[in-house]
């Protein structure tokens, strides 16, 4: 299987580069300098140079707040570019898996959400991201677009390293406690796309939306906690306070509801994220191992 990957330096992208090398998978890496995903004939290049047997795209626009002031540029690489990668595959015949969010909801439900549930963003990025979605719809069967939240690892920049961070300066944190959801470690998101890129590959994928999120659901305040903890081993421990939305106001408004449903994705693909406590442990624990520093 030839997977050619487009967001390669993303904290999702390093992490599906480092699994494919783990196990042995051709897979092209193609950074925004290789490839630029809104220009249709960049992409056209790359499909015609590289002979994927599957695309997967996980290159977003994914500064929220920033996506406020800056909404063309979100809808440029979150709605158009993931348009133009999907023609680009249906005129080749390669199967599209294409990486989305939980910000495509409003957060007003009360249990977790399902694929079929209607969306409703808050803000730019969510808007931009849910166009992207029927963008790739528009554009072929061949899809996969795979929605997930709460995203953190070892790579880039997450709410977990920042944790970690800030717990060095500062004996006391105050944390959001009235949004909820799944925290996902990109070792899962990476998992769960070679899980799914196989049968895509092979013909027999069933093909459309999907929610891939952390096994377990806790606020952001409660995921703070399990990192403090965590860390407290290697760094000491602060306090980790419980605040309000109201509290801490943003550019963007959040969804108070980010839970999703993964079991479609479990019952087609066969695979399950594991639980969000057990991910937080062994990412703050590679983090934190060997040096504190390796946080930063």
């Amino acid at each position: 299987m030839r997977v050619l990957l487009l967001g390669a330096d993303g904290q999702l992208g390093r992490e599906l580069t480092a699994l494919a090398v783990e196990r042995g998978l051709a897979l092209a890496a193609l950074n925004r300098a290789a490839t630029d995903i809104t220009d249709p004939v960049a992409v056209a290049k790359a499909l015609e140079a590289h002979k994927p047997d599957v695309v997967v795209n996980a290159a977003a626009y994914t500064a929220v707040d920033k996506a406020e002031s800056e909404p063309d540029l979100a809808a440029k690489v979150n709605a158009v570019a993931p348009g133009l990668i999907a023609e680009r595959c249906a005129s080749a015949g390669v199967p599209l898996i294409h990486v989305s969010t939980d910000y495509v909801f409003d957060g007003t439900k009360t249990g977790a959400y399902v694929e079929s549930d209607p969306l409703a963003p808050l803000g730019v990025y969510g808007r931009t991201k849910a166009a992207g979605e029927a963008a790739i719809r528009a554009a072929g069967e061949k899809h996969l677009i795979l929605r997930t939240a709460w995203v953190y690892g070892i790579y880039g920049n997450n709410f977990l390293k920042t944790m970690l961070r800030l717990a060095k300066d500062r004996d006391r944190l105050t944390i959001v406690a009235d949004q909820r959801g799944c925290p996902t470690a990109t070792r899962d998101i990476a998992e769960g796309i070679l899980a799914a890129a196989a049968p895509a590959v092979a013909g027999s994928a069933r093909w459309g939306t999907y929610h891939l999120g952390g096994t377990g659901v806790t606020t952001w305040h409660g995921f703070a906690q399990a990192i403090i903890d965590r860390a407290a081993t290697y760094t000491g421990r602060s306090e980790v306070a419980a605040i309000t939305t109201a509290e801490y106001p943003t550019p963007a408004r959040r969804p108070a509801n980010s839970e999703l449903d993964s079991s479609l994705f479990e019952r087609t693909f066969h695979f399950r994220a594991a639980p969000w406590q057990q991910r937080t442990v062994e990412v703050v624990d590679t983090l934190l191992a060997k040096s504190p520093v390796e946080a930063s």
